[in-house]
């Protein structure tokens, strides 16, 4: 029996486990993937846009190179946390059901094994499941939905779909590793707004000259093998392609929230309904933390902004308990 299960083994899962611990509080973080999971599989060469004490937890100071921290020093930082504070954790283990009993307890079920506790968190973020384009091709071996390295684009013309950060990025680090051409697809008229400010004018000024071709108020429509054709300006465009990187975001385990019986605030965010004090969502005892909160809002929540998610479910628990 413990006092809290965590599902989710990110920065937020994490500081949720190190409060518990600090509180005298038994508990188990389960995730189906890696530490830092949705980190791990983050671009090679990301920078966040985050100052590295912005991304602190557990009491740990995290020191960078430079003032914004990249993916490996993140990484590092991570591992170097868990292993300071010892935490519980089983990794690469799926969490399946969660189901209560006569006396309010959750009997949880994994891959692996099942456990009963008095709390569950649900600290999942939203990286595991992409935001599918629907349309033919897209499930040719040419397209990905997630971007790590340069190295297999060189010399390829690549089509990038998308306008905000993840997007920009890729393409930026593409044009200068030697793709053969990067063409980006979006279907807003500008680059986001929301794109780092010291990213945005770099991607302008390319798309200005050339050397990056945009395509703006543009909607893919068809992958092929050797082109992809899209919706420009109210016609349709085709361009000779060899690889799609179609990053249009991601979003939350909306399945797994309806199983569990939660309910959401509109169809049209899908962010689940919580208590914004106590953190808890509209069944007892489960709890949400970190960027899960924001449904389809997923630029809402950060590590920055969603730390102090640990405190407030911990505490809540430990009031209920009487400590």
């Amino acid at each position: 029996m413990y006092d809290l299960v965590i599902i989710g083994a990110g920065p937020i899962g994490m500081a949720t486990a190190i409060s518990a611990k600090q509180n005298g509080l038994s508990y188990l973080i389960i995730d189906k993937g890696y530490l830092v999971n949705s980190l791990y599989h983050y671009p090679q060469s990301m920078t966040f846009f985050s100052t590295a004490d912005k991304l602190e937890i557990g009491g740990i100071p995290f020191i960078s190179q430079n003032t914004k921290p990249t993916r490996s020093e993140a990484l590092e930082y991570y591992r170097r946390v868990a292993m300071h504070h010892q935490l519980k954790m089983h990794l690469h283990e799926a969490f399946y059901s969660a189901t209560k009993d006569r006396n309010g307890v959750f009997e949880l079920k994994t891959s692996k094994s099942s456990y009963r506790t008095k709390n569950l968190i649900l600290a999942t973020g939203f990286y595991d499941l992409i935001n599918p384009l629907n349309i033919p091709g897209e499930d040719l071996s040419k397209v990905s939905h997630y971007y790590q390295d340069p190295h297999p684009y060189f010399n390829l013309k690549v089509a990038v779909v998308g306008a905000a950060n993840s997007a920009v990025d890729a393409a930026l680090e593409l044009y200068r590793k030697g793709a053969k051409e990067v063409s980006m697809i979006i279907r807003e008229s500008e680059i986001s707004e929301r794109v780092k400010y010291w990213v945005r004018p770099d991607v302008i000024n390319r798309i200005k000259e050339g050397s990056i071709k945009a395509y703006f108020e543009s909607e893919l429509s068809r992958i092929e093998e050797n082109q992809i054709h899209f919706k420009h300006e109210g016609q349709e465009k085709t361009i000779e392609n060899d690889r799609v990187l179609a990053l249009t975001g991601y979003r939350p385990d909306f399945k797994l929230l309806e199983k569990l019986g939660l309910k959401f605030s509109t169809e049209a965010s899908r962010k689940p309904i919580y208590n914004e004090k106590t953190m808890e969502s509209s069944v007892e005892n489960i709890f949400l933390a970190g960027v899960i909160c924001g449904g389809l809002e997923t630029n809402k929540w950060f590590i920055e902004n969603s730390r102090v998610h640990a405190d407030l479910i911990v505490s809540e628990i430990l009031r209920r308990s009487g400590n």
